[in-house]
């Protein structure tokens, strides 16, 4: 942390606000009377350097506003960068996410976020089948039977042309901050062009499910619902199996015990 200490000399770390499950540190640190976050990532890492690019080209219409936090030193290849403290409160942990109100402001803050760019790309939905194909082969806890049909699935799926916005990526209340009422934005190391629904995973397994109140809400201040039948249906089952692999790999059991219910979800549906 040498690199931190030259730009912040006589820093002080105040809190640790990481989450324990990746090798990424994340602490609150006091340098001459002003609050920063410094986020350091491990070898393995790879949500620094995406992160740095979000904050490079995609942040301006949070951070113009105040919405997310302004980025003050980064490094790509030490994988650390440094943003000033955004106040707040967590949502999910201060709050119990049930306001109709905040959800319309995340709404309204990621088509803020969502309309400043699109591209077409022709190779989205092959490039993300194979991805999801690696994944079912690698180690989990899927039931066989269920990755046998997940697979065919797959196989038979089109790849259409998909327009790819900036998307945040972890879109969801552990990501807000609620400061005076209004809804600010942290953590951007998932951040990628990808198509609009896939901020909505999150929620639609989670907060909407919960109480279709908070859907309704959000839906109101995006504008629109971004979600198409046979995308989104891919789209979810994409999410469903990357949270269940994922989380077996990182050893979360309440997220994996989510991403194996969020497949059943999917495919009962289908």
């Amino acid at each position: 942390m040498s690199l931190v200490h030259r730009w912040l000399p006589r820093s002080v770390v105040l809190n640790d606000l990481g989450w324990g499950l990746v090798e990424t540190t994340v602490l609150e640190v006091d340098a001459a009377g002003m609050r920063y976050i410094v986020k350091a990532g491990g070898e393995g890492d790879g949500h620094i350097a995406r992160e740095i690019h979000a904050h490079r080209n995609w942040l301006e219409p949070w951070t113009s506003t105040g919405h997310a936090p302004v980025l003050v030193h980064a490094d790509v290849d030490a994988k650390i960068l440094v943003t000033r403290y955004l106040a707040g409160e967590l949502v999910e942990n201060g709050h119990p996410a049930t306001s109709a109100e905040v959800f319309r402001q995340a709404g309204v803050l990621l088509a803020r976020f969502h309309g400043q760019l699109a591209v077409e790309d022709s190779d989205y939905e092959d490039r993300e089948n194979q991805k999801l194909l690696g994944r079912l082969a690698g180690p989990h806890r899927i039931a066989v039977q269920t990755v046998d049909r997940l697979r065919a699935e797959i196989l038979a799926w089109p790849t259409p042309p998909a327009t790819l916005v900036p998307t945040h990526g972890d879109w969801q209340p552990r990501n807000w901050l609620l400061e005076a009422g209004e809804v600010r934005v942290i953590d951007f190391g998932r951040a990628a062009l990808r198509p609009a629904m896939t901020d909505l995973t999150r929620l639609a397994a989670q907060d909407f499910l919960r109480d279709p109140h908070l859907e309704v809400a959000f839906v109101r201040g995006y504008g629109h619902d971004p979600r198409e039948k046979d995308a989104w249906h891919r789209t979810r089952l994409r999410e469903a199996i990357g949270t269940a692999v994922w989380a077996y790999q990182v050893n979360d059991a309440a997220f994996e015990a989510q991403g194996h219910r969020m497949i059943a979800a999917v495919l009962d549906a289908s």
